[in-house]
């Protein structure tokens, strides 16, 4: 049985980490899998959206390090972090919308994961954590995320914590979009996100995302320059007839 699972249904694809004896514990196989997977999903015209899950009511209980020893290879383990890395760069520059669908434990590396997508959504009793601090280990890969994702008192609060976290205090924060009351309320928020982001104009999501990334790092007055750039190239482009039908039914809306 695979330890990744993939589905796809009206322009959404699914990856499932499918490991339910170790909470869904992502070993060296599912690592290299999952950044191949997303990678696919990343370049499939026909996903317009992409889900994480895990099986068996858990996210993922962070990476299963059972694979490595003192006698591994540096070469080895690095080529396994190469992949682990990869994830989330693909998840950060892919254009179209990514979402963790989140219930049980998603701590450690599974924690760092469900971070790396766009939208995050928890059912109100997972909980969360860095965890790294209780070996010893620094949270390595989830301090580049969460540095870029909240202030930095928070996310060392995080980072450097060997506790867990509840899914409202990270809704608080702004780490969790929407949370779920149980299950089958998680199953209906994702499947509505989703299909309304797989219903959006896949060339306008790109757009969007790329713009994001952009001026995410500018001062306020140079992401203004770039974005009105983007909309009088858009309107002068062919997209003008498009921009004034989605007016035009605004108005007879209100």
């Amino acid at each position: 049985m695979s330890t990744i699972s993939r589905s796809h249904k009206n322009g959404i694809t699914t990856l499932r980490l499918n490991r339910p004896e170790k909470r869904n514990a992502i070993n060296w196989d599912m690592t290299h899998t999952l950044a191949e997977e997303i990678a696919s999903s990343a370049e499939d015209q026909d996903c317009r959206c992409l889900v994480l899950r895990g099986s068996n009511g858990h996210f993922a209980a962070g990476r299963d390090l059972s694979d490595v020893s003192s006698d591994t290879p540096f070469e080895t383990v690095l080529e396994n972090d190469d992949a682990w890395a990869a994830i989330f760069d693909t998840l950060s520059g892919m254009n179209k919308p990514s979402l963790a669908a989140v219930e049980g434990y998603a701590v450690a590396g599974g924690f760092t994961l469900a971070m790396g997508c766009d939208f995050v959504i928890a059912e109100q009793s997972s909980k969360f954590g860095a965890l790294e601090m209780r070996g010893g280990f620094p949270a390595a890969l989830n301090t580049a995320v969460l540095s870029r994702l909240i202030g930095p008192r928070f996310s060392l609060e995080l980072l450097l914590s060997t506790d867990l976290f509840d899914a409202p205090y990270l809704h608080q924060m702004g780490l969790i979009n929407h949370l779920a009351d149980g299950s089958k309320n998680l199953e209906s928020i994702v499947r509505s996100k989703a299909t309304s982001l797989a219903a959006l104009d896949p060339l306008a999501v790109k757009l969007t995302k790329e713009t994001h990334r952009a001026v995410s790092s500018l001062p306020l007055r140079e992401g203004l320059t770039v974005g009105k750039h983007l909309n009088a190239l858009l309107l002068c482009g062919g997209r003008f007839d498009v921009a004034k039908q989605l007016h035009d039914n605004r108005i007879k809306s209100r």
